[in-house]
């Protein structure tokens, strides 16, 4: 059975306020001492309003789901100590100006990127899947194109920027899309392709780096795994391990048809974009691009398509009963831009909407 690890980016706001405070270097010499010198799972993002937190790899859902509440519950402990609280927003509801943390990388960024750089002050959630190799990690990558825009619709999460609403239900996806490597890619069909590929871009100057390979996924640079990265960070703990589950489920159905030199579907650049652009604006709430035919066709209908194209898989690793009751319930509940929304006409604030989402954050509906 594949080994499955969660990447979330978790907001650091004030208490009161709900306005995102740039704590991280305070919250991460916490989470150090109290470590004491042991290898803790937080990390520094982009700007200093972020801490991220990584899982250990693991195959059974249930544990997944119980070690990201354990690093949620752990990250708002040490934010506490640091004057600070967590809460799993994909943008910031209130205004936000720029922090960008300190480091040699980061400036290059900034002065190379102006804006863009300065604006992403976004936090999404990054699903790795263990793969046997590169070569049936591309085969992987190839043969999941069509389906990332439905991870992105279930996970939205981001449906306010700046103290309004954006219009869409995943506005992080857009504002991540300025970077130049960000977004669906082509079909590569063989390890040696994509690493060139890789290279190149690299290669042209506008990257730093072989981080900045922003493919909404993409073979790990620090591990044997695919990367998925196409989605909003997930305001419930269990939307993220459900997500976990069905990319799983994605990674095992495409290596299967990779070992069965089953093509991978030939849509373009160009659809995927407009389907992600779709999944963004919509999520569950209105019409998706349907990967198969690529029309319009009901949010439902879609993530139900998504399931019967992996329940094999699902089944194998005793995850078909615990996707088709999550999905359920994400379908009839909503997910986090339906919950921010409804928070926001029932009292109005935005401020409480932010502290609502603190409390969900750590396990409280």
């Amino acid at each position: 059975m594949r080994t499955v690890g969660v990447e979330e980016e978790l907001l650091l706001v004030d208490p009161r306020t709900g306005e995102p405070r740039a704590l991280s270097q305070a919250v991460l010499a916490i989470a150090a001492k109290e470590s004491r010198g042991r290898t803790h799972a937080f990390t520094k993002e982009l700007q200093g309003q972020q801490l991220e937190f990584a899982t250990h790899p693991q195959s059974g859902m249930k544990e997944l789901a119980a070690e990201i509440e354990r690093w949620r519950a752990e990250a708002a402990r040490h934010a506490g100590e640091a004057g600070a609280a967590v809460v799993a927003l994909a943008t910031s509801p209130l205004p936000a100006g720029p922090a960008l943390t300190e480091g040699k990388r980061y400036r290059w960024m900034q002065e190379h990127f102006g804006l863009t750089a300065l604006e992403q002050l976004t936090c999404g959630c990054h699903v790795h899947v263990s793969v046997e190799s590169d070569e049936e990690g591309v085969g992987v990558l190839d043969r999941i194109r069509p389906w990332l825009s439905v991870l992105l619709a279930l996970s939205t999460n981001s449906p306010f920027w700046q103290g309004h609403d954006s219009g869409y239900n995943s506005y992080r996806s857009r504002v991540w899309g300025r970077w130049p490597s960000a977004g669906p890619v082509e079909i590569f069909g063989s390890a040696h392709r994509y690493h060139q590929q890789v290279r190149d871009l690299i290669g042209t100057g506008v990257l730093h780096d072989e981080g900045m390979i922003y493919f909404d996924a993409r073979l790990s640079r620090n591990y044997p795994t695919v990367e998925v990265r196409a989605a909003d960070v997930c305001l419930d703990a269990s939307t993220t391990a459900l997500l976990a589950t069905l990319t799983r489920g994605l990674v095992d159905t495409a290596a299967r048809e990779w070992r069965e030199g089953e093509p991978p579907a030939r849509h373009g650049v160009g659809l995927l974009r407009a389907a992600a652009w779709r999944a963004g604006r919509s999520g569950l709430d209105d019409e998706l691009i349907h990967p198969l035919t690529m029309r319009p066709a009901p949010a439902e209908q879609v993530v139900y398509t998504l399931l019967a194209h992996i329940e094999q898989a699902l089944d194998e690793n005793g995850d078909l009963a615990y996707a088709r009751q999550g999905l359920a319930e994400l379908l009839s509940g909503g997910n986090g831009a339906r919950v921010q929304r409804q928070l926001l006409r029932r009292t109005g604030s935005l401020r409480e909407v932010v502290a609502a989402c603190v409390r969900r954050t750590q396990g409280g509906r």
